[in-house]
Order: structure tokens, then C-alpha cells, then sequence
């Protein structure tokens, strides 16, 4: 049996979704998170169940990439049972997703999701009277407590397997009329030919949806002058087009059960959220507490991260001295086991880790907490002067944890030249694993301020370019809509799968690479085979005033960025590479790192979001921006340092 979780954005579906597939979606307090659908498998009471995570949408009309996901694979009828996810802080506009829903005339469950966000708003709410109204079973939770989530899985089966569909939605006499006058001119046999329920397809047809019209049209075009000529009535009887229409016509039927299923009971004065709210996103207040938090948290990963590689560090020159008085400095057997195999590990543990650790929990508290999305809002009027998308925004923060997601996330914009344009800003962003770079190599020895100022310096970069962008590209970009959910206590839970899925990554891809990688260059130094290959490099670090040493650590760049770092302190042979490079190279070093070309799982998720030629034109033009930059970081490092 299939099982498809489908709801409005942030209302909890992945939530509900990962308690029974074992955290494999992504969970955000933040909309526009989850791009494409998660399939997991569970066993429940000896039947294996097939639960599908699709993204969040508004409606079953869209032209999101993201939302149209979800509806092609409800319209392919592939779901034994819709397991419609309703925020019940906000029940009346979640209502309406609903009802579209309903439409479908498939088994259904409805979930009352966030029952304590709920009480917390004073909504009292009445689920037995809401199932009677709607026909479908309904289930109160509170997912982030794990709370009725075994009854939903029960009544989910057993909606299934008696095939509990909806009651039929009635609109107002004037639409059901124009309604049955099409049903009458129009043959049932247009419907089965696309898998469509009859009154699903009219109602769509009249609400001008676009993708059914072009694929009708394509069918049978001498259907579209027929519909238009309803479209036209219906628009004229009301003075509105005829989508709006029915949009109206759901809104006030959702309105119309909330009124009969709820009762509000009134706050007596503004909350502590509230209050927050105001000064998270006023135009002054707001923009202030941001520099106070994203200083916090810079000041918190970089401590962290100090103190806990120079404590790990330690025993790595401890063990690589006992080492080299037990095998013999200039033994092979040293080279492949102190210099290669144990730098690689502790390469991941007291170089990475350190700072990463605490920047991907970081991360997901101020996410979680609902914070991300009040940046957001404060960022919009920002992007919308630089001629982006105000949704750009979050592909932009999603790339400060990870570049693949952020260019997934660029299927929320509707624009062809937003999404391009998005795409090959985010890949700009310091993910997590040129943050790590940043916090280990510049905040470390310069100091902190100098970390801070290279964040300062890519955001500068990718507001020109922004800009630039509108005037090669031109087209005018819509503001930013989107929900600002509530403020939540992140769960501990959460935060730890959220950090682990991310940190696992790095253990299970980029650390056996690291240390390969290590044991490799290692074997090549022995040999006096690293010169062949630096040499090859030779004409980039002459240019940049770097170590012919540098050039194999850009090699492993491009397979995992964090490598960059490691591998530096290998070609080095330091874990001071202060020692050994100036502050200048330093700097110059991690800005060509930072902008030059992304590593391979971002090209290919380039390649399959905005095609191979924009994937193209990422990859040379990031390599000339990482060195153009690193030039003038050169040439003015050298003078002030």
C-alpha cells in the first residue's frame, strides 16, 4: 500500500513523514525546503507500507517546479491513500488545499497536525464534527512530540483497504450550473484518456489550469474555444476571472467549516513572540539583531572549533612523533602511516570536524527555531534591488549548509532566468565545507574579523553579480511570498538528525577520500612524484604567489572542498600552515578556494536543474571569478599584511 503525505508548506508532513522512515526528509521550520518526493519503506502490523514525502504546495494549480511535482504524482494515481497534512494553527487556508483535495475522490486522511500550536492560538477544535463535514477520517497530532502518530498509520490502513473517499465538494448554484452545462457539452471519454476524475477535470478546465488546457489542447484542440466560451461566462456573471472564481468559491467553503468546527478563544495581550516578531522584522530593529545573532554565531563556531583542534591536534603530533623515532622518519613505512593514513584521519576529526560540528548545529537551531524565514523576509526588499526573485533568498541560505540542496531549491522559482541565475549564484555561497576553510584557516590565524570579513566580501560579489545579472538578463522579478511560520523550541532530536545527515556525509563520501587522498600524496612526495604534478599547476600558483606545493590540493577541491584544507596540510607537511605560507597567501589561498569551481555533486545537480550548458557556464565562470579575485586579494593583501 502507498502512502503519499501531501500539505500546504511547513506543516509538519516531513515530520510525520520521518518518524516512520527514520529521518530521511528534510524537516525545517522554513517553507520551500523539500524540492522533490522521499520514498521510504515501513513494515506496520506485517504489512510493508510505501510512505512518499512530496513537497509542500498551495494548491493543485501552480506554475512552482516544486508544487508541480506533487500534483503529477497524485494525478498518476499511483497513492493507495492521500494523507492530507494540515497545520491546525491554521486551519481555515489549510482547509482549502484540502478540499482540492477532496476532488481527487480518492481514500483520504486528514491530519491535524500541531494540535499543541493550536491550543497555544486559543483554537478549539472539533475533529469528529470535521471528519462527518469532510467524509474522511481525521487525526489529531503533535509530530514533534511523536504524539497519535501510530493511530494515523492504523487509520491510514483502514482507509486504504475500505476505500473511505470524500464527500463530494458543492459550490455555489451559479458555478455548480456552469459546471453541469460543460459536463454536458464535453464527452467523459477527455477525462479517462489523461486518468482524471470527471469533476476534477471540468472544474480544472474552467479554472484555466494551464498545463491540463495545453495538454487538452494538444489532444483535441477544438475543445479550447468551447471551454473559453464558459471561462468567459462564468468571469462575466461574477466580474473576476473565472480561477479567482473558484478560488473564492473554496476560500469561503474552508472559512465556512473552520466556523463550524472551531472556536477561538482570544489572546488577552501580545506574547513574548509576538513582541520577538516585531523586532525580528522591523525595517531598523530587524536588520540589527540580525548582525547580533549571525555575530553570535560566528563567534560561537569559531571558539568551539579553536579549542577543540588545537586540543585533537596535539595528539597528532604526539603520535607522529612516536612514529618517527619507532619507523624511521625517512621510511616509506612512516610516509604511508604518519604522513598519510594519519593525517587523513585526523584530518577529519581535529581539522574538519572541529568547525563543522558546531556550524551544521548551529545551522539548524537558528532554522528550526523559525528564524531563518524572518531573514528572509528582511532580505527581500535586498533581492528584489538586485533583480532577483524574493524566493531567492532561500536557495542562498540553504547553501550555507550544503551548494547540492540550494540548486535543487532553485525549482521554486517560476522564471527560467531565475532559476539559471539563482542556480549559478548559490554555487557562490561558502557551503559548510568552505566554511569549514574559512574558520581554519583565516579566522584561526588572522583572527576572527578576518574570517567575518571574507563572508562580508562573497556576499558583496553576489549582490554585483545579482545586479549585473539584470542588465545582461532582463526581466522583472515578483517580491517575495511566502509564509512565515511560528516560532518554535528546536527539538533535540531534530537538530542532531538534521547535523548528522549532514555530517555523514562528510564521514561516509569525503573522509575515506581524505584519507586515500592523504596516503596518495604522501606515496608521491616519498617518490619525488608530487613535483610532475605540481608542475602542471605551476602557472596558476606563479600567477597567485603560492607554493608550487598548493597545486595538488586543488585537484581534491574539486571532489570535496574540504579536502582543499587537509590536503594543504599535507603538501605543507605542517598542521601550521601559517608556518610555512604568509598571511597574504593565506587569504589568497582561501578566496580562490572559496569562488573557484564547485565540487562535482553540485555540478551535477547544476547540470540537472539548469541543463549541462548552464552547468558549463558555472564551472569557467566561477574559475575565472576565484581567480580574478585572488589576484586582487593578492595584490592587496600584499600591501596591508
Amino acid at each position: 500500500m502507498i502512502l503519499a503525505f501531501i500539505g500546504q508548506p511547513n506543516c509538519g508532513k516531513s515530520t510525520i513523514f520521518n518518524y516512520y522512515s527514520g529521518y530521511q526528509a528534510i524537516v525545517s521550520n522554513f517553507p520551500g525546503t523539500t524540492v522533490k518526493y522521499t520514498v521510504s519503506r515501513v513494515v506496520h502490523g506485517g504489512e510493508e507500507l510505501t510512505c512518499v514525502d512530496l513537497p509542500g504546495v498551495y494548491s493543485l494549480t501552480s506554475i512552482d517546479q516544486a508544487e508541480l511535482e506533487s500534483r503529477n504524482y497524485l494525478l498518476k494515481e499511483e497513492a493507495d491513500v492521500i494523507i492530507n497534512v494540515i497545520d491546525a494553527s491554521l486551519l481555515s487556508r489549510s482547509l482549502e488545499l484540502t478540499l482540492e483535495l477532496m476532488s481527487l475522490e480518492r481514500p483520504m486522511v486528514v491530519v491535524l497536525n500541531m494540535m499543541d500550536e493550536a491550543e497555544r492560538k486559543g483554537i478549539r477544535l472539533k475533529p469528529t464534527l470535521l471528519s462527518h463535514l469532510l467524509g474522511v477520517p481525521v487525526v489529531t497530532t503533535v509530530a514533534s512530540q511523536g504524539k497519535g502518530l501510530t493511530e494515523l498509520l492504523d487509520t491510514a490502513v483502514e482507509a486504504g483497504r475500505l476505500q473511505i473517499r470524500p464527500a463530494a465538494v458543492t459550490f455555489s448554484r451559479d458555478v455548480e450550473e456552469e459546471i453541469a452545462e460543460l459536463s454536458d457539452s464535453l464527452d467523459p471519454k477527455l477525462a479517462q484518456e489523461l486518468g482524471l476524475p470527471w469533476r476534477f477535470f471540468l472544474i480544472k478546465l474552467l479554472e484555466d489550469d494551464p498545463y491540463l488546457l495545453e495538454e487538452v489542447g494538444r489532444r483535441h484542440p477544438e475543445v479550447i474555444p468551447l471551454v473559453r466560451n464558459h471561462q468567459k461566462i462564468l468571469a462575466h456573471s461574477h466580474g473576476r476571472p473565472p480561477e479567482t472564481v473558484i478560488s473564492s468559491e473554496r476560500h469561503a467553503l474552508a472559512v465556512n467549516l473552520f466556523e463550524q468546527v472551531a472556536r477561538v478563544i482570544p489572546a488577552e495581550k501580545p506574547k513574548w513572540r509576538d513582541r520577538l516578531d516585531w523586532v525580528a522584522t522591523h525595517r531598523v530593529w530587524g536588520y540589527g539583531l540580525l548582525i547580533l545573532v549571525l555575530g553570535l554565531f560566528f563567534q560561537v563556531v569559531f571558539r568551539v572549533g579553536q579549542a577543540a583542534e588545537e586540543f585533537l591536534l596535539s595528539y597528532l603530533e604526539l603520535s607522529q612523533a612516536f612514529l618517527k623515532e619507532s619507523l624511521g622518519e625517512a621510511s616509506l613505512a612512516y610516509h604511508l602511516v604518519g604522513e598519510g593514513v594519519l593525517l587523513g584521519i585526523f584530518g577529519g576529526i581535529g581539522i574538519v570536524a572541529p568547525y563543522l560540528v558546531p556550524f551544521l548545529v548551529g545551522l539548524a537551531l537558528l532554522e528550526d527555531s523559525g528564524y531563518l524565514p524572518r531573514v528572509a523576509f528582511l532580505m527581500d526588499n535586498l533581492m528584489h534591488r538586485l533583480g532577483l526573485h524574493g524566493k531567492s533568498i532561500i536557495p542562498f541560505i540553504l547553501g550555507y549548509g550544503c551548494s547540492v540542496p540550494a540548486v535543487m531549491a532553485t525549482r521554486i522559482l517560476e522564471s527560467p532566468r531565475d532559476r539559471l541565475v539563482v542556480a549559478l549564484l548559490s554555487i557562490l555561497i561558502p557551503c559548510s565545507a568552505r566554511s569549514v576553510i574559512i574558520f581554519a584557516l583565516v579566522a584561526a590565524i588572522l583572527g576572527p574579523y578576518w574570517g567575518l570579513a571574507v563572508y562580508l566580501l562573497n556576499l558583496v560579489i553576489i549582490a554585483l553579480l545579482g545586479r549585473l545579472s539584470t542588465w545582461l538578463v532582463k526581466e522583472v522579478s515578483p517580491g517575495l511570498l511566502m509564509e512565515i511560520p511560528e516560532y518554535r523550541l528546536p527539538t533535540l532530536k531534530n537538530v542532531f538528525h538534521k547535523s548528522w545527515r549532514s555530517l555523514k556525509d562528510f564521514i561516509v563520501v569525503a573522509w575515506p577520500i581524505l584519507i586515500v587522498g592523504s596516503t596518495v600524496l604522501s606515496l608521491l612526495k616519498f617518490y619525488g612524484f608530487n613535483d610532475w604534478v605540481n608542475a602542471l599547476f605551476t602557472p596558476l600558483t606563479d600567477v597567485l604567489d603560492l607554493p608550487a606545493a598548493v597545486g595538488t590540493t586543488l585537484i581534491f577541491g574539486i571532489m570535496r572542498k574540504e579536502l582543499s584544507l587537509v590536503m594543504l596540510h599535507e603538501a605543507l607537511g605542517t598542521t601550521q600552515p601559517e608556518t610555512v605560507l604568509s598571511h597574504a597567501q593565506l587569504l589568497t589561498f582561501t578566496v580562490f578556494v572559496l569562488f573557484y569551481i564547485p565540487c562535482a555533486a553540485t555540478i551535477a545537480a547544476l547540470g540537472r536543474e539548469v541543463g549541462w550548458k548552464g552547468a558549463a557556464i558555472g564551472v569557467v565562470g566561477s574559475l575565472t571569478l576565484a581567480l580574478g579575485l585572488a589576484l586582487v586579494t593578492r595584490g592587496l593583501a600584499t600591501l596591508f599584511l
